[in-house]
């Protein structure tokens, strides 16, 4: 009996991990801050205004486009978590922040695409980090349905002049590509990003 105890631990284990989903997307600091919100996902919103949106005397941003699936078709279901700097470059806070919020601020937002995969988001737009060279941009985690979350490529302005060149040719394009193009339209800025799911993204499942 002694000898069979650590034949059945081997088995054991072997059998608990058959068949589990495979982690995608790699290490992901701070992503399962897309959990935190109080607003259970299949009731989150197609569009948000993330936190201090305002026309007062300033112009908000509106960002919309439309996720799809490895296959080309559109992606419904599927929740982005998005958080940012303020006009200063900083991530705010009101000083009762728990968990993730006390490193990303609450300039924080999540929205679930909706049947024809689109989603849409309004905010001020950022400003880069006081004193460094990295570009403005929009953090963005992806939820997707039955698949652990993963970061994508950041939201990045393809008029800012931090975005170097140089820095656009080490962009992963996880997700695809992040560069949004900013126009200004009467009261607002709009800008588009359709993002791809699987793309660039390690161990992520090939359907065959």
């Amino acid at each position: 009996m002694k000898n069979l105890i650590p034949l059945l631990f081997a088995i054991s284990s072997l059998t608990t991990g058959f068949g589990q989903t495979k982690k995608v997307g790699g290490p992901c600091e701070g992503c399962e801050a897309i959990y935190e919100n109080t607003v259970p996902f299949d009731q989150l919103p197609s569009f948000v205004e993330l936190p201090e949106v305002s026309w007062d005397g300033k112009k908000p941003m509106g960002i919309n486009g439309t996720v799809f699936k490895a296959d080309g078709t559109p992606a419904p279901n599927v929740v982005l978590y998005l958080y940012h700097t303020n006009e200063k470059g900083i991530y705010p806070k009101k000083g009762d922040e728990k968990g993730w919020a006390k490193r990303h601020g609450y300039l924080r937002g999540w929205v679930k695409t909706d049947q024809k995969g689109q989603y849409k988001f309004g905010c001020l737009r950022p400003a880069p980090y006081p004193g460094r060279d990295e570009p403005a941009h929009i953090h963005v985690t992806v939820k997707e349905p039955d698949i652990n979350e993963y970061y994508i490529d950041e939201f990045v302005f393809s008029d800012d002049p931090l975005l170097t060149s140089e820095k656009q040719a080490k962009l992963e394009n996880r997700g695809g590509s992040g560069i949004v193009k900013i126009i200004e339209v009467g009261n607002m800025y709009k800008g588009e990003r359709n993002i791809y799911l699987g793309k660039n993204i390690p161990d992520y499942p090939v359907k065959e």
